[in-house]
Order: structure tokens, then sequence, then C-alpha cells
């Protein structure tokens, strides 16, 4: 998947993030930040806001943040620490070429067989 793109659907943000469709719409609702464009009646994302997705992500499932608590985090991320907001969005791309590099010897494994 391309990574420099202008936009991003919602399937290609929930691939990125590695959570369902519903999941992303429902954070729409609680995090006022979060607000995709509409193009023809679809949500399209910009690259900074497939980023914060992804720290909503990492807030909520690895920090064990609520809701609530990834609500004051993200606002004192945005006071205080913008580099933080980074983070998730670099390991993302480690472990997508990480992911390319297995597929890559799964292939050379199967030819060698």
């Amino acid at each position: 998947m391309e990574l420099n793109k202008y936009y991003y659907s919602i399937k290609e943000v929930s691939e990125i993030a590695d959570v369902k469709p519903y999941i992303i719409r429902y954070w729409e609702s609680e995090f006022k930040v979060l607000k995709p464009r509409r193009m023809r009646g679809r949500r399209k994302y910009t690259l900074d806001e497939v980023k914060l997705i992804l720290l909503i992500k990492k807030l909520l499932y690895e920090d064990r943040f609520t809701i609530e608590g990834a609500k004051k985090r993200l606002k004192e991320l945005k006071k205080h620490d913008r580099t933080q907001l980074e983070i998730p969005f670099a390991e993302f791309r480690a472990r997508k070429v990480l992911s390319e590099i297995k597929r890559g010897l799964r292939e050379v494994m199967d030819i060698l067989r």
C-alpha cells in the first residue's frame, strides 16, 4: 500500500491501523479532532489523520487508556510534545517493512523447495 497519497479510504486506513472500519467510525464520534473529509459521500483521510488514528490505537490498546483518558492525553501531547504524535507511525512503517521482508523470504523459500 502506498504511503505517500493525499487521501486514504476508510478501508485503507483500516488495513494500515489493523482495526475494523466500524471502530474508526466510532473513534470519529468520540475524538472530535478526527474529522475526515467527505468526497462523494465517502470518508477520505489525510496522512495526519492516519497518524492520529495510529496514535489513538496505541493509547487505547497498548497504553490501556480509557476513551476519556486518551482524549486528555491527546490534548497534552498537542500542547507539549508533538514528537510523540510521530512514534506510532514510525513503528507502523518499521512493521510494514519487516512484513514485506518476511513475505519476500517466504517466496524465496517456496522457490528453493
